[in-house]
């Protein structure tokens, strides 16, 4: 009886080991790089605040890097070396991506690893030493005042859509506004009567902008002659609807865009953020200070609205004529 009373206890002891072996293990998959990317996302989501595009953008940058790891048998965050990065910064060169999106998965990869020191699962931070990728300030593609109003004027009173189609262009022109901005409008955020739209941007940022009185008028037109119509199909809040009354998706909006550039004859790179740079552009020949076109674009850093200062190379010359001691 001793004896298998002892055997007895061994066997216990034993499978305490093996499961407290188990639970290691367990942990230790919990922890992986795959699940520190998907608490990384959530982080983002719920504690930082950014836009869903940025974090979807974040998400397909981290993807091809932990396939990266994966060859490399890298499986824990700690693991992570800027040996590693940088033959993945290489990969990315052979693979022919641009400098841009180099640098942005590079940012995202930072931002990992700062969350990881943030929540102990890295000890040390090394992504001040690494170096991001050097990349040539392009000036944006910007159209003559006539080519925009070419393209308003593009969609034809005959096409079923033409009111809502028309009230889309106008609005892009009329206030610069990206298109999630765009596609995320609700009729709520409107108030014709004084001229302005409320819209929510990058890192959820509200912000107020003017809209001129064509633009008002094409949206006047769209919501008494043209939504109540789709809006019967599928009760929805949201501005622009489709034919089946389902909110215009960001991608709809750019393919309708794209659609009536090329019919307009217009360049072929055109897109809707081109619109976007007219606008900006458009303002600073007209006279409008730089401070008013940051707040009505959203952007945080005044440096990225003077990159349009570059653009308008004859308000360049007047400057240089007005204020060169020898014009």
């Amino acid at each position: 009886m001793p004896s298998t009373q002892t055997q007895s206890g061994s066997e216990y002891r034993i499978s305490n080991i093996r499961h407290e072996e188990i639970r290691e293990e367990q942990a230790a998959a919990g922890n992986g790089l795959g699940q520190s990317v998907k608490d990384f996302l959530n982080y983002l989501t719920v504690e930082a605040g950014l836009s869903k595009n940025t974090i979807l953008a974040y998400g397909r940058d981290l993807k091809g890097f932990l396939g990266h790891c994966k060859s490399n048998e890298t499986n824990q965050l700690q693991q992570i070396n800027p040996s590693l990065i940088r033959n993945y910064l290489r990969v990315l060169t052979q693979d022919q991506k641009s400098e841009s999106s180099m640098k942005r998965c590079l940012v995202a990869i930072r931002m990992l690893l700062r969350f990881g020191k943030l929540t102990g699962r890295v000890h040390d931070d090394f992504t001040a030493i690494l170096e991001s990728p050097k990349v040539w300030q392009k000036l944006p593609i910007i159209c003559s005042k006539q080519q925009v109003v070419d393209l308003l004027n593009t969609p034809s009173p005959d096409e079923p859509f033409y009111l809502r189609d028309k009230a889309m262009l106008e609005l892009l022109y009329a206030t610069g506004i990206r298109a999630s901005e765009l596609a995320g409008l609700k009729t709520a955020d409107f108030n014709l009567d004084i001229g302005y739209l409320r819209c929510v941007g990058k890192g959820n940022r509200e912000r107020v902008i003017p809209v001129g009185r064509i633009a008002i008028a094409a949206t006047v037109q769209y919501l008494r002659n043209l939504r109540p119509s789709l809006a019967r199909r599928r009760s929805s809040d949201f501005l622009l609807l489709s034919r089946t009354g389902w909110p215009l998706s960001r991608i709809e909006i750019w393919r309708l865009v794209k659609k009536y550039a090329i019919r307009a004859g217009m360049p072929r790179n055109l897109t809707v953020h081109t619109l976007r740079h007219c606008f900006a552009t458009h303002l600073l020949t007209g006279g409008a200070d730089l401070r008013s076109v940051q707040e009505m674009l959203g952007h945080v850093d005044i440096a990225t609205t003077q990159i349009y200062t570059h653009v308008d190379q004859e308000r360049l010359r007047r400057i240089h004529k007005k204020y060169h001691p020898r014009p």
